[in-house]
């Protein structure tokens, strides 16, 4: 009796997956899987556009069990600050391995946002207790992954485990910048959580950047009067580290 034949079998590289209908957000990992590309791995970021705190990237594993009780999950923009800390532990839980990598915003100054974007991704998958036989990056391509992937535009409220990953790395993220607010008050970093808003840039102007700004910002670099982008100046806080599994 013959086995059944995958993409990786007859050579159809990249494979053409059949997408069913209604299949929510776990459509494209189940057209993976049905292919014989599992299990897949969603890979996202939280504070890309941040001019102050680290880049944070996760990925995520999922078990196929756990959609069940995961039935709010979606695109961690979409959903509300209670609602991401309570699908925080659920996720950490039921996945089958998940990893989230904190860049410290001198990193991000030394190699610029969008390699520390991918070089972030490629720690992530390469630090998940499980190789994942396909993964899914929200956005652009990541090379350097050592196995079969694919960028989805949106892919956080397209695919659960990319949508889990932006989870991790949100909640993550946000923690961290509420810990830097208690260290460096003034600046506002629990509200804003690192974003350009009017209250930050405020701040920026009457206390001057700490060394948890990325000088690589044009206005960070501008109200700090240096043109040095370099971050070893003014105080500098340590995240916690954070355990994957």
């Amino acid at each position: 009796m013959r086995g059944r034949r995958t993409a990786l079998d007859t050579g159809d590289w990249p494979p053409r997956v059949v997408m069913r209908r209604a299949g929510g957000l776990r459509t494209l990992e189940a057209a993976l899987i049905r292919n014989g590309l599992g299990p897949v791995a969603g890979v996202d970021e939280a504070g890309r556009g941040c001019c102050a705190g680290p880049l944070v990237v996760a990925a995520c594993l999922l078990a196929p069990k756990a959609y069940d009780s995961l039935a709010d999950l979606d695109d961690s923009k979409r959903l509300t600050e209670a609602t991401r800390e309570r699908l925080f532990p659920v996720i950490q839980r039921r996945a089958l391995a998940w990893q989230v990598i904190v860049i410290p915003a001198w990193e991000i100054d030394a190699i610029g946002i969008h390699v520390a974007n991918i070089e972030g991704m490629r720690r992530a998958v390469a630090g998940l207790d499980i190789q994942p036989g396909y993964v899914l990056t929200d956005g652009f391509r990541v090379p350097g992954i050592p196995v079969p992937s694919l960028p989805v535009i949106g892919g956080d409220a397209t695919a659960a485990c990319i949508a889990a990953a932006s989870i991790l790395a949100k909640v993550t993220r946000d923690r961290i910048m509420v810990d830097l607010d208690r260290k460096l008050p003034g600046y506002g970093f629990a509200a804003h959580k690192g974003y350009n808003t009017t209250e930050h840039i405020e701040a920026l102007r009457r206390l001057g950047p700490t060394a948890e700004h990325r000088r690589s910002w044009r206005n960070v670099r501008e109200l700090g009067g240096d043109a040095d982008t370099s971050a070893s100046d003014g105080p500098r806080v340590a995240p916690d580290p954070v355990h994957a599994r």
